[in-house]
């Protein structure tokens, strides 16, 4: 054997008890798991003692925005420390494939907030194939960090087709988006993914969104939508996406699922119930969560939808124009902005995370209520500048979520982990750090919500069966090699919310493929990960 790792506590990801094992791992696989008193024990070029350690399969994050990180940073010590094998990508409805020349440029403008403006970046491929190929033969052809796979951004897809117009989409225009869809199925993608209460993939109506998850259907994809609202309505929203995937036959994954906002205090029964009814008459449902209550965003995806026709330029266009700024914080302030789901914004919740712009920076970590305070002016004023002066590229925290809706949802049967981590800004949330060893360390150790063996399956094998992985997910003979081994007494996130970028502690080891790319606490220089495609 290349690798034998020495009485573990394996934790193998089915949600059952624990036991004490060796495990074998040869040429990328696990070959052999001999547990005590069963005769001979396996030996090995090398043997790890993991006495005092947990063994799990690597943890798969469900929703994360790593797109270009996986391009930029060989390290990526954000998500390999914190035991991460697996990121899915693609998220929100957008990402950069597939694309042509004008929707990479619009696109990367969007979403300059979550990862940059890609200046860094040579953006050599147009589909969704050679954005995959692109991973592989990313660093010198040595590959990237951890293994990713792709959902095809619905709202990327309508801006190459259809634009940033507010209008449903042509016959001849919904054809063509279909055959993206196809295209990129065929090409490795495991999905869809919307974005519902951002530009343009919001403008795409019920009957246009079925439509296309009946093609992600065909090819055995889910779709995984941010849905319309997660304030006012959240439950309609919600509803919405479940006749919708229903009607077109299509599994249904929920993206970052909460309820947020003072409307949705104490109502994640409300929403358990809603899925429990659709899971027992036959519905395919999963979703994905992360640990904290504050959601992440960008300060643009806050306004109303008819803000954003037409794309950055118009964005900033009205922004500078007074009588339409006016209209615009109307409708933020007293109505409720469909890009705030409905709420009144408040802006004492809207604490700015990062800035394109560094000469901005010292707006970082105030609210725009605070900001707006120490200039002796209204907040909107304080946002409009921002917005205008940033080119639309700031990050914002939302504080505006509930601990006990957190903790229900997180127990339901169909619960996975997603960190929603965007790595861009000057501070970051602490969740692109620390989901995962804040699932281990304080929801299952301090707080009791599960138990370890729970949170591990909630991790790793829930995740691999929606991502239809046959051999990645659990501690068993012949899967591959993607392992963690953490201490469960001392696991625990490092991030905070003062300081988010640090690392979590109590996870030594990482295997993917069976090589280690983190060993004894610290990152290794091995590249194992690779884009993983969606096969049949």
């Amino acid at each position: 054997m290349d690798l034998v790792i020495r009485d573990a506590r394996v934790i193998d990801g089915t949600g059952g008890a624990s036991y004490r094992a060796d495990v074998a791992v040869h040429e990328g696989r696990i070959t052999a798991i001999h547990r005590e008193n069963e005769g001979p024990r396996p030996s090995g070029a090398v043997t790890l003692d993991a006495q005092g350690l947990a063994l799990a399969p690597g943890f798969i994050d469900m929703h994360a925005h790593s797109d270009l990180a996986l391009l930029r940073d060989p390290d990526h010590s954000a998500k390999a420390a914190q035991g991460v094998t697996l990121e899915v990508i693609g998220q929100d409805g957008l990402s950069y494939a597939p694309v042509d020349d004008r929707t990479l440029a619009q696109v990367r403008r969007a979403i300059t907030g979550w990862n940059g403006d890609g200046s860094d970046i040579d953006f050599t491929w147009r589909t969704v194939g050679g954005y995959l190929d692109a991973l592989d033969s990313a660093h010198g052809g040595r590959g990237i960090a951890v293994n990713a796979a792709y959902l095809i951004p619905q709202g990327t897809v309508r801006m190459y087709a259809v634009g940033w117009d507010d209008r449903p989409a042509t016959p001849a225009e919904l054809d063509r988006m279909r055959r993206l869809v196809a295209e990129g199925m065929r090409e490795g993608a495991v999905g869809m993914s919307s974005g519902l209460t951002y530009t343009p993939g919001m403008y795409a109506d019920d009957s246009e969104l079925t439509e296309l998850c009946k093609v992600v259907a065909a090819h055995q994809g889910y779709y995984c939508p941010h849905h319309r609202s997660y304030g006012a309505g959240a439950l309609q929203a919600y509803e919405e996406m479940v006749n919708l995937t229903r009607t077109a036959n299509c599994p249904l994954h929920l993206a970052h699922a909460t309820m947020n906002f003072g409307v949705n205090k104490g109502k994640a029964p409300d929403l358990l119930a809603l899925l429990d009814t659709a899971l027992d008459g036959g519905a395919d449902i999963t979703l994905d969560t992360y640990p904290y209550t504050p959601g992440c965003t960008t300060l643009v995806a806050m306004l109303p939808s008819w803000a954003g026709e037409g794309g950055p330029d118009a964005i900033l266009a009205r922004l500078q124009d007074d009588g339409t700024a006016e209209k615009i914080r109307h409708h933020m302030e007293v109505i409720g902005a469909d890009g705030c789901h409905g709420v009144p914004i408040e802006w004492d919740t809207i604490e700015i995370s990062g800035v394109s712009d560094p000469g901005l920076a010292s707006c970082v970590g105030k609210t725009i209520a605070q900001s707006a305070e120490m200039r002796g002016e209204e907040p909107w004023v304080t946002a409009r500048r921002l917005l205008i002066n940033d080119k639309l590229g700031s990050t914002i925290l939302q504080h505006v979520g509930h601990e006990e809706n957190v903790q229900a949802i997180m127990r339901h049967r169909v619960h996975t982990g997603g960190s929603d981590g965007i790595l861009q800004g000057f501070k970051p949330h602490p969740r692109a750090y620390g989901t995962f060893p804040q699932y281990l360390g304080r929801y299952a150790r301090e707080l009791g919500v599960l138990s370890l063996e729970e949170t591990v399956a909630h991790l790793t094998s829930r995740p691999a069966a929606r991502l239809r992985l046959p051999d990645r997910g659990l501690v068993r003979e012949g899967y591959r090699a993607d392992l963690v081994l953490f201490d469960p007494e001392t696991v625990a996130a490092g991030s905070t919310f003062e300081a988010p970028r640090t690392l979590p502690t109590g996870i030594p080891h990482v295997l993917i493929d069976g090589r280690f790319v983190m060993r004894d606490g610290r990152r290794t220089d091995v590249l194992a990960g690779r884009a993983v495609r969606r096969t049949p």
